[in-house]
């Protein structure tokens, strides 16, 4: 009797790295400010902040988290930042897009920052952005920064919070 039981053992073990083979996902970003004073980083955003991060251009898809970004409105004390999705492929080889929003100035956007994922069983996110002020003559004045790293389940709404910042990130196969 255990001799089936460890065929069907090394047979799960061979076929289980193909469950977890690279997938395409839509990828949906909400970062948002909540009330009170922004907490700024000892040191500014770096000029090569997004490194070799593909930048999510091409890629992007509808906004479904609408419904969450009316709620967080200054009303309720939050400022939505940036709101985008996009398609990806995540699998275990770390997968790194840079997303931006606002006008370009020296290389800087009011908002940068990279977002990446690994997958085995869950996907792993490791989330760097950077909200930036500048100075009436453009130049990158202060930053504030969040570094995030979290497990997420596809199909699920995770709320990230950092300091006077927040983010809700939802993965979903496409």
């Amino acid at each position: 009797m255990t001799r089936p039981l460890h065929l069907i053992a090394l047979l799960l073990c061979l076929l289980a790295p193909s469950a977890f083979a690279e997938r395409l996902y839509q990828v949906e970003l909400l970062v948002f400010r909540q009330a009170g004073e922004p907490v700024f980083a000892p040191k500014v955003a770096p000029d090569d902040w997004a490194g070799t991060a593909l930048p999510i251009t091409g890629n992007e898809r509808p906004t479904t988290l609408d419904g969450e970004a009316a709620k967080l409105n200054p009303g309720s004390g939050y400022q939505v930042l940036l709101h985008k999705a996009w398609s990806q492929t995540i699998g275990s080889s770390p997968s790194r897009v840079a997303v931006s929003s606002g006008e370009e100035r020296f290389g800087h956007h009011v908002i940068e920052g990279t977002l990446s994922f690994t997958q085995e069983r869950f996907a792993d996110l490791d989330l760097e952005l950077w909200i930036n002020q500048f100075s009436g003559d453009g130049l990158l004045e202060s930053s504030e920064h969040m570094k995030v790293a979290q497990r997420l389940k596809d199909n699920s709404l995770t709320y990230l919070d950092h300091g006077s910042l927040g983010a809700l990130v939802r993965i979903s196969p496409l």
